[in-house]
């Protein structure tokens, strides 16, 4: 590892990557649902985005493009990965961002922090369970400096106490890591090596754990890159809510829901008798304490705001029928059951169908959906409708006055899905930065290789074809498997591509 660094990974980059969760239109559609009136988002108004610890910089990069108006500015520590994110802003026109190298620890006392903004929405994706105390102190002075009142803050870390039973798994990894005299990806693959080895020597801690078997099988195929910056690093630490709250606090930041949408949805998460032991209290981070003593998650997607605006429930409904959903699912796609930590749950069919089917044409607003002729039998709700379409991910929230498409956003999607996407996973989550919708379509890698096909010298969809050319000539197994999910993808995403104008 390099030593300038102060303990956190830098002979590696980060892997590139795009996170809904991210985005300013999907944290408004939070703050709506947790009572809170957000930023305005509404048409071109100008807005300023910040992200900190932005990695090589295609989330920052996919908003600005999907945004010509806004102005986006990241943050990262690492020289390499602002260079990465410099060369890709420039190959793709877009002149709406900014990407800064500075220390967080130091930098609101710095002179270069006058080149950061006052903004609306910040978002740090990744950042505060690897980072070291003087960082998440300089963190917060900056937070206090330059989130906008009002403003909203998007902070995602490694929660506890769901990630306790991983502890040893990261400490075994690190110290065997850090006795090789190697590159971090290597030395964190030797980490794991010995974890498997001792699991199947039946070590008590690393035998039970579906969290720590999800690792060692690698069953969501993440990169050496990702494994070596989430477990290498000195300062790593997962933490309480309740103490990243207390430590916004500083900053005048009050939490008041959930990036991880159906999270604000407690009869999807807890159970009756959860729900009960919960309704003893009125503080939020006690209530936030005890879902997270319920469920088994390890990872938080927290949204804060400095200076909450309470809605009462009409301005809230209001504002949530406002909201403009664009469908990520083709006609006859869509998931009408989703499994949930209070069990499996359906979204009503009966009710949705006509929503689903109205939906699939293009992009409408919740209250136009909830007007449909044919949908009856329950309360119309917006707030559920929106944060059931969107908490599934089978919808995204847009500009609610379409505009239209433009070159800056269609160009980086091409120099992404020629340059990027092929560095890595095929199931690798990415994204269409779309300045139609203000907002980017997520999509896998293997999904940027098609788009780029038919964008380029070729028009109709050969899965075969491109089966051929990816895999060994000699493996026909592989070509046929991969046949299989090219076929899906144009069947399943080359529609909504169309409805949507990505393509």
């Amino acid at each position: 590892m390099s030593t300038w660094g102060g303990g956190y990974v830098t002979d590696i980059g980060y892997t590139s990557g795009y996170y809904r969760q991210q985005s300013p239109r999907h944290l408004a559609l939070a703050c709506l649902l947790g009572g809170v009136e957000p930023p305005d988002l509404s048409g071109d108004r100008p807005l300023t985005y910040l992200e900190l610890g932005c990695g090589q910089g295609y989330g920052a990069l996919v908003q600005a493009a999907s945004n010509p108006r806004w102005d986006v500015v990241a943050i990262d520590f690492n020289p390499a990965h602002v260079a990465t994110a410099r060369t890709l802003a420039a190959a793709s026109g877009i002149a709406n961002v900014r990407f800064i190298e500075a220390d967080l620890a130091t930098l609101a006392e710095e002179p270069q922090f006058a080149a950061v903004p006052e903004a609306d929405v910040v978002s740090l994706h990744g950042l505060w369970s690897w980072v070291g105390p003087a960082v998440r102190q300089g963190i917060v002075r900056l937070l206090g400096a330059r989130v906008k009142p009002g403003g909203i803050v998007h902070i995602s870390y490694n929660a506890l106490p769901g990630w306790q039973e991983a502890l040893g798994l990261q400490r075994v990894v690190r110290e065997t890591g850090l006795r090789q005299a190697s590159r971090s990806d290597r030395q964190v693959q030797a980490g794991l090596e010995l974890a498997r080895a001792l699991r199947s020597a039946d070590a008590e801690h690393l035998r039970r754990s579906s969290l720590v078997s999800d690792v060692l099988d690698n069953k969501h195929r993440l990169p050496g890159g990702y494994f070596a910056h989430e477990y290498m690093n000195e300062h790593w630490s997962p933490c309480f809510h309740a103490d990243v709250a207390q430590s916004l606090a500083g900053a005048k930041l009050e939490w008041v829901s959930s990036a991880a949408l159906l999270e604000n949805f407690r009869e999807l998460m807890l159970t009756e008798e959860q729900r009960a032991i919960q309704d003893r209290f009125d503080d939020p981070v006690m209530r936030e304490l005890i879902k997270d003593i319920a469920l088994p998650r390890g990872f938080r997607h927290d949204v804060f705001v400095r200076g909450a605006r309470r809605l009462s429930g009409a301005a809230r409904n209001e504002a949530l029928g406002g909201v403009v959903l664009a469908p990520l699912f083709a006609s006859g796609n869509f998931k009408f059951e989703i499994d949930l930590p209070a069990g499996r749950a359906s979204i009503g069919e009966a009710f949705y169908a006509p929503i689903v089917t109205a939906l699939a044409e293009g992009p409408r607003s919740v209250a136009s959906l909830l007007s449909l002729p044919h949908i009856a039998g329950r309360p119309k709700n917006p707030a559920e409708l929106a944060g059931m379409l969107v908490g599934t991910e089978q919808a995204i929230p847009v500009r609610p006055d379409l505009g239209s498409s433009a070159r800056m956003s269609e160009t980086l999607n091409d120099v992404v899905a020629r340059v990027v996407a092929p560095d890595g996973a095929p199931d690798r989550g990415m994204a269409f930065a779309s300045a139609r919708l203000g907002n980017a379509v997520p999509c896998y890698a293997l999904e940027l290789f098609v788009y780029r096909q038919l964008r380029g010298r070729q028009k109709e969809p050969d899965p075969e074809g491109w089966a051929a050319e990816l895999t060994d000539a000699q493996n026909a197994d592989e070509a046929a498997r991969l046949a299989e999910i090219l076929c899906s993808i144009v069947t399943r995403r080359l529609p909504v591509w169309r409805t949507l104008q990505i393509i």
